[in-house]
C-alpha cells in the first residue's frame, strides 16, 4: 500500500477501532459482545497455532532442557562437594565409622531417588523446644536451607523444615502429633494421609475404604505442589496393622515408620528437587522369605522285624 494521506487515515481509524473493541470486550466480561467473534476466530485460527506450537516447543523445551541442565548439574556439583566436605569433617576413627555408614546410606537413597541434598548434623533436639519431636541441625538459610523442605536420611522420611536461621533449622519429624504427609502405597497407587502419633506407628487414613490392604504394604510419600514441604518417593514405613473398614468413607492403617527418630544423627535437606517422580524406586529391596526347614525321617527295619509275606512264630 501506497504511503498517501488516506492509508495514513485509515491506519489510524482502524486502530482505534480495536482500541474501542478491547474496551469494550474488557468491561463485558463474560457476557462480551465480541465473544462469539472471538470463539469464531479460535476456531478458525486454533489449528494453526497448535500446528506452530507443536513446532516450536520442541525448540523451546531444548533450549530451556539445556540451561535448566547447566544450573542442575552446577547445583549437583556444589552439594556434592559440600557432602564430600562433611564427610572428611567427620573424618575416620572408630568413633565416627558409624556415621560415615549413615552418610554413605544416605547419599544413596539421594541418588536413587535423583534428590538434591544438603547433608547436616542434628546438634539438638526436641526438649530444649518445647518438648515437640523436633531436632536442630547445623545447617540454615547461609546454607540455601529454606521453610518447608522435605528431610530424610538412609532409611527414609525424617521430617520437614519449620524455622530456618542463619546457620541452623528446626526439623518437625514425621512421627509429631502435628506432622501430616501425602502417601502412595507400592504398586497398588492407593492414596491416604500419615500423622504421627509419638512414639507409636504413624496412623494413616486412605482415601479408598474398600483399599485392599495387608500387613508388609509399603509407602512412600505423595509429594506436594511444587515439590514443598514433601518431594515424591521417599519411603515412610510398613502396615503393621489394618482396622476393619466397617463401610467407612476411609481405611485406617498403622505403620513403623523406616526412620528410628530416637536415633537420629546424619540427615539430608532436599534443597533439588528431582526431575520426575521416582515412584517406588527408592524403597529398599523387600528381604527374601525364609525357607522353611523339612525333617525326612526314614525308618530302619530292625533285624527282627519280619518279612513281607512271612509270618513270625511265636517261640
Amino acid at each position: 500500500m501506497r504511503d498517501t494521506r488516506e492509508s495514513r487515515l485509515l491506519l489510524v481509524l482502524l486502530i482505534a477501532v480495536a482500541f474501542a473493541l478491547i474496551t469494550v470486550d474488557i468491561r463485558g466480561g463474560e457476557d462480551s459482545p465480541v465473544d462469539g467473534a472471538r470463539q469464531a476466530a479460535a476456531a478458525v485460527f486454533g489449528p494453526i497455532e497448535d500446528g506452530v506450537s507443536t513446532a516450536v516447543n520442541p525448540v523451546g523445551n531444548a533450549v530451556s532442557a539445556v540451561r535448566d541442565s547447566g544450573e542442575r548439574h552446577d547445583r549437583l556439583a556444589e552439594l556434592e562437594k559440600e557432602n564430600a566436605a562433611l564427610k572428611a569433617r567427620l573424618g575416620s576413627d572408630d568413633r565416627n565409622s558409624s556415621r560415615l555408614k549413615q552418610l554413605d546410606k544416605m547419599l544413596k537413597t539421594a541418588g536413587e531417588g535423583q534428590y538434591g541434598i544438603k547433608g547436616a548434623e542434628v546438634i539438638a533436639i526436641g526438649a530444649a523446644q518445647g518438648f515437640s519431636w523436633t531436632i536442630t541441625v547445623d545447617v540454615g538459610a547461609n546454607d540455601g536451607i529454606q521453610r518447608d523442605m522435605t528431610v530424610l536420611n538412609g532409611d527414609g522420611l525424617v521430617g520437614r523444615v519449620t524455622t530456618v536461621g542463619p546457620n541452623t533449622a528446626t526439623v518437625l519429624l514425621a512421627n509429631d502429633p502435628d506432622f501430616t504427609v501425602g502417601t502412595r502405597m507400592e504398586a497398588t497407587d492407593e492414596l491416604g494421609f500419615a500423622s504421627g502419633q509419638g512414639d507409636r506407628p504413624l496412623r494413616v487414613e486412605l482415601l479408598n475404604g474398600k483399599a485392599e490392604v495387608k500387613k508388609g504394604d509399603r509407602l512412600v510419600t505423595f509429594g506436594s505442589q511444587a515439590d514443598k514441604p514433601f518431594v515424591p518417593g521417599v519411603p515412610v514405613g510398613v502396615v503393621s496393622r489394618v482396622d476393619p473398614s466397617g463401610g467407612d468413607l476411609t481405611r485406617t492403617l498403622y505403620v513403623t515408620p523406616y526412620v528410628s527418630f530416637t536415633k537420629l544423627d546424619i540427615v539430608g535437606v532436599v534443597v533439588q528437587a528431582p526431575k520426575k517422580d521416582p515412584r517406588d524406586t527408592v524403597l529398599p529391596a523387600k528381604p527374601k522369605p525364609t525357607p522353611t526347614p523339612t525333617v525326612t525321617v526314614t525308618v530302619t527295619p530292625s533285624a527282627n522285624a519280619p518279612v513281607d509275606g512271612e509270618i513270625q512264630q511265636e517261640q
